[in-house]
C-alpha cells in the first residue's frame, strides 16, 4: 500500500492510496432509495466504510466473468462496507442485458446499491426507460447513514457526452428537497458528470447546481464520466472523479488501472483510498 497524499479541510480529511485487491463473493440484496432520512446516529462512534465506483460500461457476455472477479475484489477490499454508490454508465449502450448484467454483478456485494444514471444508460437521446425500469428511483435521491447525508443527482442530458447541461428536473427535485436536508450534517454528493472546476466534460451549468448545494455541509463529491483520477477543492470538500471500472472501456488519461474508492468515515472525517485491480 502506498500513501499518495493527505488533504485536511477543516475537520474533514481525505486520503488517496493505491493497492491491489484480492477476491471473494457473496449473495445480493435489492435496495430502493428513499427521500426521507432513515438511519441516524450521534457523531463519532466506530468507523464505517462505503464504496464508490463509476463507469462500468457493461458491454457483452464477456464482461460477466470480469465483473464477477472484480466485484469479489471490491468486496475483499471493504468486507464491512455499508453500501455502494454507483456513479453512472452501468451499461455501454443502455441495453437491458447490459444494465441487468452490471446490476446483477454488483448485487454480489450483498449490500445496498445506490445508483445515478450516466449518458451511456440511455438507449437513444431521450430514452432511459430501461434504466428507470430496472432501477426505479435511482436518479435524484437522498438517504442518510449514521450521521452522514448522501445526495445522488442526475447530471445527464440524454446521450450527450460533452458541452452538456444538467436538466430542469434535477433542479426542480433539488429545490423541492433542500428543505428536507439537514444543513449541519456532513454530506456526500455523487453524480455521473464531474462537478469539479476545470475537469473535462463538466456540465456547462454545474456552477448553478453548486450554488443551490452551497448551504449544505458538503465534505466530498464522487463523479465519473471523465475516466481519470482528478480532485478539486470546493469549500470544505474535495470533488473527485475516478478511473473507470470497466473491462470494455479504457481511461481517458491513459492510465491502465481500473478501480474504485473505499471510503472510511469516523465522526465528521472521511478518508478515501483508491483501489485498483489490473
Amino acid at each position: 500500500m502506498q500513501r499518495r497524499e493527505m488533504i485536511k479541510l477543516g475537520d474533514s480529511a481525505l486520503m488517496t492510496t493505491e493497492l491491489l485487491a484480492g477476491h471473494a463473493a457473496s449473495p445480493a440484496d435489492e435496495t430502493t432509495p428513499t427521500t426521507t432520512p432513515t438511519t441516524v446516529a450521534e457523531p463519532g462512534g466506530e468507523p464505517w466504510t462505503f464504496i464508490a465506483v463509476n463507469d462500468l460500461h457493461f458491454h457483452d457476455a464477456a464482461c460477466a466473468p470480469w465483473f464477477e472477479k472484480t466485484v469479489a475484489a471490491i468486496k475483499a477490499s471493504a468486507p464491512d462496507a455499508a453500501f455502494c454508490l454507483l456513479g453512472g454508465d452501468l451499461a455501454d449502450e443502455g441495453k437491458w442485458e447490459q444494465l441487468k448484467g452490471a446490476h446483477d454483478a454488483f448485487k454480489g456485494l450483498g449490500i445496498p446499491l445506490y445508483s445515478t444514471p450516466g449518458n451511456h444508460d440511455y438507449v437513444t437521446d431521450t430514452d432511459r426507460t430501461l434504466y428507470d425500469r430496472l432501477l426505479p428511483g435511482h436518479t435524484n435521491q437522498f438517504f442518510t447513514h449514521r450521521n452522514w447525508q448522501f445526495v445522488g443527482l442526475d447530471t445527464t442530458e440524454g446521450t450527450k457526452w460533452g458541452e452538456t447541461h444538467i436538466q430542469p428536473p434535477t433542479f426542480e427535485w433539488l429545490q423541492a428537497n433542500l428543505p428536507k436536508l439537514d444543513k449541519t450534517r456532513p454530506t456526500v454528493i455523487w453524480t455521473h458528470f464531474p462537478l469539479g472546476a476545470d475537469v473535462p466534460h463538466r456540465p456547462l451549468n454545474a456552477r448553478v447546481l453548486l450554488e443551490l448545494l452551497a448551504p449544505l455541509s458538503i465534505r466530498a463529491a464522487f463523479s465519473g464520466h471523465w475516466h481519470a483520477f482528478t480532485e478539486k477543492p470546493w469549500q470544505q470538500a474535495v470533488f473527485t472523479t475516478d478511473r473507470c471500472c470497466s473491462r470494455f472501456r479504457d481511461n481517458h488519461d491513459g492510465s491502465k488501472e481500473k478501480g474504485w474508492f473505499v471510503c472510511t468515515v469516523h465522526g465528521n472525517n472521511l478518508e478515501r483510498r483508491s483501489v485498483a485491480v489490473t
